[in-house]
């Protein structure tokens, strides 16, 4: 790597830190809220929109159960919060919803959760991002038109201050998650005190707006109790998020099981009392929002644009302090882009661990300077970023891909912990210990049935609405992940085979390739005579009879003793002639070891890499797969790689071969 890309490097994600200076990276509660809670925290900006949305498609009337929808929303995250402090106690190794099923469903079962979890972490940043540009396009019409192109930079920026570390993501993303909370508990305890306390007559821009349904007539019956349930299952999106706690306990500070459970039950508070307050707000507001409002909203002006239930909430509520309005707009863009902080914690965690165990690249378990897991965070960042151009950043179409994954860990998760308390309560004897299981299990079995039948829900509702994407790339990403295990498994089993004998090669017999007779030829054979090898021979392949002649007769003139073997290629092909050529080396002495010599240039510079060795990479990759065939490259320095010529010792090494003494 070059200094000025080493300092580009450094400038972007900052100094290495050393491996010991680990456990300094370890977050306090204060912080570890707003990296592992971002996104739960954020999802109140776009969940209880989600409700209002999808109950808009059966008219004005099906609006009333938006408090009810809400209410149940609120249920389940209550008891699955509860059921999570119970995760994190019993499994606080950082595997998460992967290691509880794991342990008590058996690996498939865990590698289910880890592929759901891998795809709804994607779809976490995709959906949080672009949830920011529609948000922040009501204020600004500008990134309203170009949302691809904001979404896109959003992850750029959110990935490379990841890259600085988990410690130095969490100080900078602190206080927009604060001020987020501050605005969101100002406009919802300001506007409900104006309403209900000073009688103040607030009204959302959409409230003298009719609603009528998609389908221009009254829904009843079961069509009725399917939008409500949809309705339901897009605002249990306010439940994501969750599970990163559990999977992030080891960067928590100790004790760290005790910390995070602490940090759930903070988070479980915060986001239920927003969910809640600010759909009571929309309720007192008459907040409308519709899926396709040029055509429900009747009396809406022609060149109506539809604005998010913030903008339209927070207009109103500060109607006489403008700037407040724009306060709380571009906090809730910016931790709608943070929100996609807990994922890129909680997708390299998840993925190390996966990778720990064989089921993905072994590079996913790798820490980089900063002692962040970056091969994980770039993998996220570019899988995300395919979601937002390929859907346009339309939070309504990613929405319905979301959630399925989450709810699948959810659910396997609390099945395995009831597993966990059954297997310990049948060795536990002490009755204070038995007590603590046994309410912890019925935590777990009421978490269990709600998950269960929040998944059923979501599955019925969202499958043909585009949550089959979202299947099928679970079922490709769990597929992928068994081979990935499989192939690693037999590569394990071929390196440690007992059986082999190690067998010492007769004879070496030594190849190197010309091109021409210049300073990288003369340094390949210089080494290769340095190993004494049992014989030793030069070779090049001839594509041009008149450049092949002129090689052969300034090879004799230099008295070089190393015969050189000339290879004759009609197609002039360089790769198969050294291949073959080879091949009958070790068909002659199947005993002997073949070392060829590759000359290659050392570059300094990235557009060079076009221009030099591309002939040997090729060459190189042939060989490799030849057995009892060993390739060794010897580099030749040109003057842009260090800026000077390379030379052994003080003499050019052309001179070793220059003199009457060569043998």
């Amino acid at each position: 790597m070059s200094k000025a890309s080493v300092g580009t490097k450094r400038l972007l994600l900052g100094r290495p830190f050393r491996s010991d200076t680990l456990g300094d990276t370890h977050l306090p509660k204060r912080i570890a809220l707003p990296v592992f809670a971002s996104d739960a925290l954020s999802s109140v900006a776009y969940a209880p929109e989600e409700i209002f949305l999808v109950l808009s498609v059966a008219g004005l009337a099906s609006l009333a159960f938006a408090p009810w929808v809400g209410l149940a929303v609120a249920v389940v995250m209550v008891v699955v919060i509860a059921s999570y402090r119970q995760n994190v106690h019993a499994y606080p190794s950082g595997g998460g919803d992967y290691e509880v099923a794991t342990v008590n469903l058996g690996p498939n079962a865990g590698l289910a959760v880890g592929a759901a979890l891998l795809i709804d972490y994607v779809l976490t940043v995709a959906v949080s991002i672009s949830a920011a540009a529609a948000n922040i396009g009501s204020a600004i019409p500008f990134v309203n038109t170009h949302k691809v192109l904001f979404a896109v930079g959003a992850i750029v920026l959110v990935t490379a201050v990841n890259l600085r570390g988990i410690r130095e993501s969490g100080a900078a993303f602190a206080i927009p998650v604060y001020t987020f909370m501050a605005s969101m508990a100002v406009l919802v305890v300001w506007g409900l005190f104006q309403v209900d306390v000073l009688g103040r007559d607030l009204q959302a821009e959409s409230a003298n707006f009719d609603l009528v349904s998609t389908h221009g007539g009254a829904v009843t019956g079961l069509a009725l109790a399917f939008v409500v349930a949809k309705s339901f299952a897009s605002g249990s999106a306010a439940l994501t998020g969750v599970e990163a706690i559990h999977n992030g306990v080891p960067a928590f500070r100790k004790p760290r099981s005790r910390n995070a459970a602490t940090t759930l039950l903070l988070l479980g508070v915060i986001a239920v009392t927003f969910l809640l307050g600010l759909i009571a707000l929309a309720v007192q507001l008459g907040v409308r929002v519709a899926e396709d409002p040029a055509r429900q909203l009747v009396g809406a002006p022609a060149d109506y644009h539809q604005k998010t239930m913030i903008a339209q909430l927070a207009e109103p509520v500060f109607a006489g302090f403008p700037i407040a309005f724009y306060v709380v707009m571009t906090v809730t863009a910016v931790i709608l882009v943070l929100a996609a902080n807990t994922a890129f914690n909680g997708f390299p965690m998840l993925g190390s661990v996966l990778a720990r165990d064989n089921y993905l690249p072994r590079q996913l378990a790798t820490r980089g300077d900063r002692l962040a897991f970056s091969n994980g965070i770039v993998l996220l960042a570019v899988a995300a970023i395919a979601l937002v151009v390929v859907f346009e950043a339309r939070v309504t179409v990613l929405i319905q891909l979301y959630i399925v994954g989450v709810f699948v860990a959810f659910t396997l998760s609390q099945l395995g912990m009831i597993r966990h308390w059954t297997r310990h309560l049948a060795d536990e004897k002490v009755p204070a210990v038995r007590r603590r299981m046994l309410r912890s299990r019925v935590i777990n079995v009421i978490g269990f049935v709600l998950t269960a039948s929040v998944l059923v829900i979501v599955i019925i509702t969202k499958l043909f609405a585009g949550a089959y994407i979202a299947v099928l790339a679970m079922t490709a990403v769990f597929v992928v992940m068994k081979l990935i295990h499989r192939h690693y498994a037999t590569v394990a089993r071929e390196l440690e085979d007992s059986t082999w004998e190690v067998v010492l090669p007769s004879r070496t017999h030594c190849v190197v390739l010309v091109s021409k007779l210049h300073l990288p030829t003369l340094r390949a054979l210089s080494y290769a005579r340095a190993t004494r090898p049992d014989t030793i021979e030069a070779l090049t392949v001839s594509i041009d009879t008149a450049e092949t002649r002129a090689l052969v007769r300034e090879w004799e003139s230099s008295r070089i003793s190393v015969p050189l073997k000339v290879v004759e290629s009609p197609y002039r092909e360089i790769n198969r002639p050294v291949v073959d050529y080879v091949k009958r080396l070790r068909e002659r002495s199947p005993r002997d070891v073949v070392i060829v010599y590759i000359p290659e240039y050392v570059v300094g510079h990235w557009w060079e890499h076009l221009l030099h060795n591309q002939s040997a990479l090729r060459l190189k990759s042939r060989l490799l797969y030849e057995r009892g065939v060993m390739v060794t490259s010897v580099p030749w320095q040109l003057s842009s790689s260090d800026g000077r010529a390379e030379k052994v010792g003080d003499e050019p090494i052309v001179g070793r071969w220059a003199g009457p003494e060569a043998e």
